[in-house]
C-alpha cells in the first residue's frame, strides 16, 4: 500500500511540474515538411503589438468538396495559430451564410457580403453519381472598431487548374488575413509618393490604385518639395506621357542613390486614336533612357503582339439593319501569365496590359541584380514605332511562324547599390554639390513597360471607377492591383509579411479513380479493422489472465 501511494504522489508531482513548465514556456513544434502550422516572426511581431480588439468574421464554414474543405481547415489552423500570439486581442467568429430560416433571408445575407466586399463561388460535386451545385462565400471580413476590410482566400492563378487555385490559396491564407489585421492595427505608416504631373490620364482612372495604396499608406501626390524626394518609402511613377526635365531626372536619380525605392510604369511608344479603323504608335520618349540604361534596363520604342492576349468588342458585320458585336482576340492587349521567382509574382493571377513594350537587360550595372518579374508567352512578334495599328489585325487568323520572337521582358526588379547617372557631371560649384550622391546605400527599382497596367477603367453609366484589372469583354479582375501591391510591400519592408507569400505546400494528391474502384473495401476495412483489433486485444488479455491465474 506505501508503495502504490509513493507512486501515486510521484505522478501528481510530475504532472503538476509538467503543467507549470508548459504554462511558463510556450513553445511550438511544427514537425511537417513543409511547416504548413507555422507562421512568420513579422506576423508574429504584428499580432504581438495589437493593443485593440481585432474581430476576424470567416464566412467559409459548412460542409464542402476535400478542396474547400482543406481551405476552410488551413484558415482554421492559421486564426487559432494566430490567436496564440495576439495576447487575447484577436477575436474569430464562424457562421454558414446559407443557414437561414426562409429562401428570402439566405438571398438577403447573401447580399449584404457582397456589398462588403466578399464575392461567392459556385461549387460543383459529385456526390455518389449525383452532381450538386452551392454557392459559397470563401472569404473572411475582419473588423477593429467601425472599420472593416473584406478578405478574400480563393486567390491564385486563374488559369491553373482548380486544384491548384485551391492550393496557391491554401499557401495564401496568412498573407492575406495577416494583412487585413495590418490595415485596421494601424502601426507605423509608411509614405509612398506619386508622381501624376507628367501623365494626361484622369484621376478617376488612377483612383482605385490610389485609394487601395491608402488604405496601408500615407500617400502624397507631387510632393512640394522641389529640391528631393527624400522622406518617402516609395516612389510611384505613373504612366508618363510627356519628358522629364534635367532637373527631375536628377531627383530620381538622386532619390534611387540614396537608397529609395521607386517603380516605374511607363510606356515605350505612345498609341494616339487617329480614326475608327485604328491607333497611331510612335515612339514616347520621356528622357529616362539614360537612366534607365545606367541602371542596366532599355526600355524599348516598340509594341509586342502575343497569341496569350486580352479580347476586344469589335463590329464583324451586320445582321440586317443591325452591326453584329462580337470579342475578337486583340494581340497588341497581352496577358502576362509568365513569372519570375519571387515571392511579388508567386501565385499571381495573370496581368492585363495594353500596348505593352519589350524590355532588354544591358550590362555595365555589375552592383545590380535584375531579377525578372513580369514576361510575355513565347509566342511573341515585335512592331517598331511609328507603325499603324489597325483594328482589321483583330479579324485576322494569326499565322504562328510569324510569333517566333520569344519571350519578352515586360518587368524586371533591380537591387543593388546603384551609381548616379550624374557622376562627374556636376562640379564643385554647382550648388547641387554639396548635397550630391556619386553611389551611396541599397535601393531598389521596378520597371515595367506598359504605363496602362496601373490605369483602372471607368463606368461612365454608373460614373464610377472600376476596379484595376477589371476587363469588360470578360467580366472577370486580373491580378494587377495584386501585382503593384505585392510590388510595394517587397520595396518598403522586404523582410516583413510579404516573407509568408514564399511559403509552399505540396499537394498529395491521391488516385480519384483507385478510390472509387476500391471504395466499398476501404469503407469496410475502417469499419470492421477497430472492432477486430479490440476483439484480438480482449482475447490476448483473457487468455493472459487464464494462464497466470489458472
Amino acid at each position: 500500500m506505501k508503495k502504490i501511494l509513493t507512486r501515486f504522489v510521484l505522478l501528481v508531482v510530475v504532472l503538476a511540474g509538467i503543467n507549470w513548465l508548459a504554462s511558463s514556456f510556450f513553445f511550438r513544434w511544427d514537425l511537417t515538411e513543409d511547416k504548413r502550422y507555422s507562421i512568420s516572426d513579422a506576423t508574429k511581431q504584428l499580432l504581438g503589438s495589437l493593443e485593440k480588439d481585432v474581430i476576424v468574421n470567416v464566412y467559409l464554414n459548412g460542409d464542402f468538396p476535400a478542396g474547400f474543405e482543406r481551405l476552410e481547415s488551413a484558415t482554421r489552423e492559421t486564426l487559432e495559430e494566430f490567436k496564440t500570439y495576439a495576447n487575447g486581442h484577436l477575436i474569430v467568429n464562424y457562421s454558414d451564410p446559407t443557414n437561414a430560416t426562409s429562401e428570402e433571408q439566405r438571398q438577403k445575407q447573401y447580399m449584404n457580403l457582397i456589398d462588403r466586399g466578399l464575392n461567392p463561388t459556385n461549387v460543383f460535386a459529385n456526390e455518389d453519381g449525383k452532381r450538386t451545385e452551392k454557392i459559397i462565400f470563401p472569404g473572411v471580413i475582419v473588423q477593429a472598431d467601425t472599420l472593416s476590410v473584406p478578405v478574400q482566400l480563393l486567390k491564385g492563378n486563374k488559369a491553373s487548374t482548380p486544384e491548384e487555385q485551391l492550393n496557391q490559396s491554401y499557401e495564401g491564407v496568412e498573407f492575406e488575413l495577416a494583412s487585413a489585421i495590418r490595415v485596421l492595427a494601424n502601426p507605423q505608416r509608411k509614405k509612398v509618393g506619386f508622381v501624376v504631373s507628367h501623365t494626361k490620364i484622369s484621376p478617376a482612372r488612377l483612383s482605385d490604385i490610389i485609394a487601395t495604396i491608402q488604405q496601408s499608406y500615407d500617400v502624397f501626390l507631387d510632393m512640394n518639395n522641389p529640391e528631393s524626394y527624400e522622406g518617402l518609402d516609395a516612389l510611384i511613377i505613373m504612366k508618363p506621357d510627356s519628358a522629364f526635365s534635367d532637373d527631375e531626372k536628377y531627383k530620381l536619380d538622386q532619390y534611387v542613390v540614396g537608397g529609395g525605392k521607386a517603380l516605374f510604369f511607363v510606356d515605350g511608344a505612345r498609341v494616339d486614336s487617329v480614326s475608327l479603323d485604328g491607333n497611331y504608335a510612335q515612339p514616347l520618349d520621356l528622357n529616362l533612357g539614360d537612366l534607365f540604361f545606367k541602371w542596366g534596363v532599355r526600355l524599348n520604342t516598340n509594341l509586342v503582339k502575343d497569341l496569350n492576349c486580352a479580347q476586344i468588342l469589335l463590329n464583324v458585320g451586320n445582321v440586317g439593319d443591325n452591326p453584329e458585336i462580337r470579342p475578337m482576340p486583340w494581340r497588341f492587349f497581352p496577358l502576362l501569365n509568365n513569372f519570375g521567382k519571387h515571392t511579388v509574382t508567386r501565385n499571381l493571377n495573370a496581368v492585363y496590359t495594353r500596348f505593352l513594350s519589350s524590355i532588354d537587360t544591358v550590362g555595365g550595372a555589375n552592383d545590380i541584380a535584375k531579377t525578372p518579374l513580369l514576361m510575355t508567352s513565347p509566342y511573341t512578334q515585335l512592331v517598331n514605332a511609328p507603325a499603324l495599328v489597325g483594328y482589321n489585325e483583330a479579324r485576322k487568323d494569326p499565322q504562328p511562324s510569324e510569333y517566333r520572337s520569344g519571350i519578352k521582358l515586360a518587368g524586371v526588379l533591380l537591387e543593388g547599390s546603384f551609381n548616379s547617372l550624374f557622376q562627374n557631371r556636376i562640379l564643385s560649384g554647382d550648388p547641387r554639390a554639396a548635397k550630391f550622391k556619386a553611389s551611396g546605400s541599397a535601393g531598389k527599382v521596378i520597371i515595367c513597360s506598359d504605363g496602362d497596367l496601373i490605369v483602372n477603367d471607368y463606368d461612365y453609366k454608373r460614373n464610377a471607377p472600376l476596379p484595376l484589372g477589371y476587363d469588360r469583354v470578360t467580366k472577370q479582375t486580373f491580378g494587377n492591383k495584386d501585382f503593384v501591391l505585392h510590388a510595394l510591400d517587397y520595396m518598403t519592408d522586404a523582410n516583413g509579411l510579404i516573407n509568408a507569400r514564399g511559403k509552399q505546400i505540396a499537394i498529395r494528391a491521391l488516385d480519384k479513380i483507385q478510390i472509387q474502384e476500391d471504395r466499398k473495401f476501404w469503407q469496410a476495412l475502417n469499419l470492421l479493422l477497430p472492432v477486430i483489433l479490440i476483439g484480438l486485444f480482449g482475447a490476448i488479455r483473457y487468455y493472459l489472465r487464464i494462464r497466470k491465474f489458472g
